[in-house]
């Protein structure tokens, strides 16, 4: 019995991008497409409709707040696949990253962008550095080798649950990991493909963007040492 597959695509001023997301998805096996409009100033709502993605909105900006609005609107899927709205990402290897938890082997499926070297080269000088101080403290702290925070990814719903999420901005990603160590769930990283996304990035694109989210990385996983 194939599993139902949810997809949240969380999206903040995405219209030059976020229709390209969903013609790349392999539709074929997806019970559910939400695109969660994280405040958009442009017309990012209405592409995402035109291709027949399920909009809900979400007015408080942040990358974890627009996360937590997808869940919420959830219909009672096997599989939750996250994946960014700026066309960076392969949206067609959902089917590799949902293969082994469909197969009852894993639990949680992480996209590497740090794998292969085209994809590696792909992400900013600062991505790939703050990428590699992260892991690396995780390694040291919680006794798991990541090597990678991207955002592509997939999990079991039931273990998606357990794990409660809570972080409202650029601390979700690292939340997960650490909470799916914790939590003993079955770990598997996998080489995703990545290009440089349509647009500036609203993280690593800026000065400021990039402190913010260092910083709140760091935080993230200096409060789960701790707690």
């Amino acid at each position: 019995m194939n599993p139902r597959v949810s997809v949240i695509i969380p999206a903040y001023n995405e219209e030059s991008s976020i229709g390209l997301v969903l013609q790349h998805l392999p539709q074929e096996i997806l019970n559910e497409i939400i695109v969660v409009d994280n405040a958009s100033t442009d017309a990012t709502a209405k592409v995402a409709k035109e291709h027949g993605a399920k909009v809900v909105e979400e007015k408080r900006r942040g990358y974890g707040s627009a996360c937590l609005e997808g869940i919420a609107h959830l219909d009672r899927p096997d599989i939750v696949v996250f994946l960014d709205g700026d066309f960076s990402d392969y949206p067609e290897e959902i089917t590799q990253l949902i293969e082994p938890i469909a197969s009852g082997e894993k639990d949680f499926v992480l996209g590497s962008r740090m794998i292969l070297p085209e994809s590696q080269s792909a992400l900013l000088p600062q991505a790939r550095y703050g990428n590699r101080l992260a892991v690396f403290l995780m390694r040291l702290f919680f006794g798991y080798r990541f090597t990678d925070l991207g955002p592509f990814r997939a999990i079991r719903y039931e273990s998606l649950k357990a794990i409660g999420m809570q972080d409202t901005n650029f601390g979700w990603t690292v939340e997960m990991q650490i909470k799916a160590v914790r939590l003993g769930l079955r770990i598997a990283e996998i080489p995703v493909h990545y290009r440089e996304r349509i647009g500036v990035s609203k993280i690593t694109g800026t000065l400021s963007g990039t402190l913010k989210a260092g910083t709140k990385i760091i935080y993230t996983i200096f409060k789960y040492l701790i707690t």
